[in-house]
């Protein structure tokens, strides 16, 4: 039996194969799990519970049934899907968490997080991520028509692409003294985190001590797993078939 984590899925209607992954991953891997945790960015964009998308509703089906089998399920919010609320959680029988959230994995300490939090060279965007976290803010996006909603993150969407291609991909990395300030100010082994599409495994000398960074990949092209249990945590790819 083993944890898992994922991060970075984006999913969309646009994006079947990513959808059909995941939902097989769901299907069986998930079934047979001790415990899923989703960090962010499960959805390429949510504009709000109301939003009636079919393939949003597979996908939350698909969760509820690994909920009902007994395994708990952990959703963290993205930057991309931060506007998940309550009724989604009644929906699929997750439960949300705060960022960062610290557990016990198997005795050992980590941090989970999404990650963009940590990306502090990108002035910018932290200031939008303060406002798009504001209550009030989210409750004036989400009285207006979804229609509108729906636009409004479109437009998000492409400027997002435009700053993206036209920003240097070190200042939306995570920055390093905030990664060691982090793991010092909550005491874990392990931060593990997605976001930044960067998978990979960093050890961390904190002087005293040293602790693991793991970075997840998203699901662009391929899953990306971590699996942890009495052994520690592995990141894994999951070839699409």
């Amino acid at each position: 039996m083993s944890t898992l984590f994922v991060s970075d899925l984006h999913l969309e209607a646009e994006r079947p194969d990513i959808g059909n992954q995941f939902i097989e991953f769901l299907k069986n891997e998930a079934m047979e799990a001790d415990e899923l945790y989703i960090l962010g960015d499960l959805f390429e964009a949510w504009v709000g519970d109301d939003d009636p998308n079919t393939h949003y509703a597979k996908i939350k089906m698909a969760i509820r049934k690994v909920v009902d089998k007994g395994v708990p399920v952990y959703f963290m919010h993205g930057n991309r899907d931060f506007m998940i609320g309550r009724r989604f959680a009644n929906e699929t029988g997750v439960e949300i968490l705060n960022d960062p959230y610290p557990v016990d994995m198997y005795g050992q300490k980590a941090l989970l997080s999404h990650g963009d939090a940590l990306c502090t060279d990108d002035q910018q965007y932290q200031r939008v991520r303060v406002m798009t976290r504001n209550p009030d803010w989210q409750a004036s996006i989400l009285a207006k028509p979804l229609k509108e909603r729906l636009r409004i993150a479109e437009e998000a969407r492409r400027q997002s692409l435009e700053r993206t291609l036209n920003m240097s991909m070190d200042i939306m990395d995570v920055n390093q003294d905030e990664v060691r300030r982090v793991i010092i100010e909550h005491g874990v082994d392990v931060l593990l985190h997605g976001h930044t599409h960067r998978p990979g495994v960093h050890n961390i000398d904190l002087g005293n001590r040293k602790a693991q960074r793991i970075v997840l990949g998203d699901w662009y092209r391929q899953g990306s797993v971590v699996r942890w249990d009495l052994r520690g945590p592995k990141l894994r790819e999951m070839p699409r078939p």
